[in-house]
């Protein structure tokens, strides 16, 4: 892990509490209007999850997490805030070209299937990058002022300052994450691209 970093990747908050509380452990990417080519890139192994509050649906997320969406809306920060408190390693990256195999892991996120499938077929190009991840509970939150430069549909931010690692630590038991990225290696490694 490394000391302190700068690299942030925005997320939806319901999906940032729904892993750093270790419910979810993947994340499903398309891209958005402003990435490069149009397309998601993994641009850092190692980054903090930036909570964001723009386009969380109800109908995009399994139904127990529908309420936790109004609890997270009602409890955010000030819009010119953003309160960070966890880090994300990146342990495996699939490329998923085929639909199906997605449905084996509604167990490994917080998403409906429905937004599953409109992400997997966004901008009529079908597919999806799936990134495992272990995520670490910061010793902290950190609260940042939310600047211009993070807004828009891009994915990847720099942060204004590096913030610290020191003190953080996995939000799952080494073996219970072992055993869920085995699992997802499994469905995933024979559809990947």
């Amino acid at each position: 892990m490394l000391p302190e970093n700068r690299s942030a990747l925005k997320e939806w908050a319901v999906v940032a509490k729904a892993l750093r509380s270790g419910r979810q452990t993947l994340l499903l990417r398309k891209g958005g209007i402003h990435e490069r080519r149009g397309e998601f890139e993994v641009e850092h192994s190692e980054f903090f999850i930036f909570p964001t509050y723009l386009h969380q649906k109800r109908q995009d997320l399994l139904p127990d997490y529908r309420e936790e969406l109004d609890r997270n809306q009602a409890s955010r920060p000030p819009a010119d805030l953003v309160s960070i408190d966890c880090y994300a390693i990146v342990k495996e990256v699939f490329h998923v070209c085929d639909l199906a195999p997605l449905k084996l892991l509604e167990g490994e996120h917080i998403l409906s299937w429905s937004a599953v499938e409109k992400r997997f077929f966004y901008r009529n190009h079908s597919g999806l990058h799936v990134l495992a991840v272990r995520i670490h509970k910061l010793s902290q939150t950190f609260t940042i002022p939310n600047t211009s430069q993070y807004d828009g549909c891009a994915s990847w931010v720099d942060l204004d300052q590096p913030l610290p690692t020191a003190g953080s630590g996995p939000v799952l038991p080494e073996i219970e994450f072992r055993h869920r990225l085995e699992a997802i290696r499994r469905v995933l490694a024979p559809a990947a691209a």
